[in-house]
């Protein structure tokens, strides 16, 4: 289920090509020991490009982006690495909490937690904040009544705990509505020459007979586009969006940056029949809605989508799964900590109260 959301943050921006949304989005992940994978990692995304990043192997927060490590000194990302290794204790020991909570003995688990804001070009705000556990949603912060949804019986005595906090949700609900779009203002500002760049799509149609039957499945390959937010439809005859017989993939990073979807359209021989098929795709890069037609003589593929595609695609799937498996907590203790954009949030799992903050 929390895959699901991620997707659905990452996949659900405005497509159309006159609307701008601009989002900050942390991950958090602690892992059990013995996966082979840092039990400890941070990411921030802006717009969806990953700025910082932590994990427990190399124990340094850094900037993965030449504006943000411009934009920061050293004494910054040596005081968010202290931050960062001391939330990495907390989390090992919450796994431990919530493993007992859940009567669990060995297996691998984790804790994770994803929050962040969203900021339209007329000025709406979003924010959410929520936590999970072995992949599961486990706490809920509702901004609007500032408590906790418990979707798990386990969680319910946190849920208590945080909303006999009434600061705690005051101090959330502020951050994700104030701090939060803040600090995303700012980081635009930083990396404007790059997040608001419109690099258009490359557009390709390849078509092969399906297996098994005498279908024919027709891929539209969308490629190589900046920003995130595409759309992509099969139309018959110019004018009928298809839905049925029509596979839609995830939107998936290049390693260059730019992003990648792909639309499979199967079509029986009755189908093809005094129809048209065309691909349509409007992306922020063009200044109307493409449309590219599909011509069934075109020479077929020898049963599977080209090389490059799946080069792409798994290029992409690794650089998604990056971004899921490393959802980390990163929390900022008060009393002397240097400004940054970090609100109160909750501490480690089973603690009564916290002096932690969270960005």
């Amino acid at each position: 289920m929390l895959r699901a959301v991620v997707l659905a943050i990452l996949c659900c921006v405005h497509a159309e090509s006159g609307t701008r949304t601009h989002s900050l989005r942390y991950f958090y992940t602690g892992v059990s020991e013995g996966t082979g994978l840092p039990e400890f990692t941070i990411v921030g995304l802006v717009d969806d490009v990953q700025h910082v990043h932590y994990d427990s192997v190399t124990k340094k927060v850094r900037p993965t982006q030449d504006w943000m490590e411009r934009s920061e000194g050293p004494e910054y990302w040596e005081g968010q690495t202290q931050i960062a290794v001391g939330t990495q204790q907390d989390f090992k020991a919450g796994i431990g909490i919530l493993t007992q909570r859940f009567n669990q003995t060995g297996g691998v688990h984790t804790v994770q937690q994803m929050y962040g804001c969203e900021l339209d070009d007329d000025g709406t705000k979003r924010g959410f904040f929520q936590f999970g556990y072995d992949g599961k949603d486990f706490l809920i912060f509702d901004k609007e009544t500032q408590t906790w949804t418990a979707p798990v019986m386990q969680a319910v005595i946190t849920k208590h705990k945080w909303d006999a906090d009434r600061a705690l949700g005051q101090q959330t609900k502020a951050y994700l509505e104030q701090i939060c779009i803040e600090w995303l203002q700012k980081y635009v500002q930083y990396g404007r020459e790059t997040l608001e760049r419109r690099v258009p799509p490359a557009v390709t149609l390849h078509q092969r007979k399906a297996r098994g039957s005498a279908d024919t499945e027709v891929l539209c390959h969308v490629t190589g586009f900046f920003p995130r937010a595409v759309e992509v439809t099969w139309v018959r005859d110019g004018r009928d969006q298809l839905e049925e017989g029509v596979q839609s993939g995830e939107v998936l990073p290049n390693q260059d940056g730019t992003y990648q979807l792909r639309k499979i359209l199967t079509v029986s021989p009755e189908e093809q029949r005094g129809h048209s098929y065309s691909c349509q795709v409007d992306h922020a890069s063009f200044t109307e809605r493409q449309n590219y037609v599909w011509d069934p003589n075109m020479r077929s593929s020898d049963g599977g989508p080209p090389i490059g595609i799946i080069a792409g695609v798994i290029v992409g799937v690794l650089a998604l799964a990056a971004v899921i498996t490393g959802v980390v907590f990163w929390k900022k203790r008060q009393g002397g900590a240097q400004k940054s954009d970090y609100s109160k949030a909750p501490s480690k799992e089973g603690s009564d109260t916290s002096s932690d903050t969270a960005p």
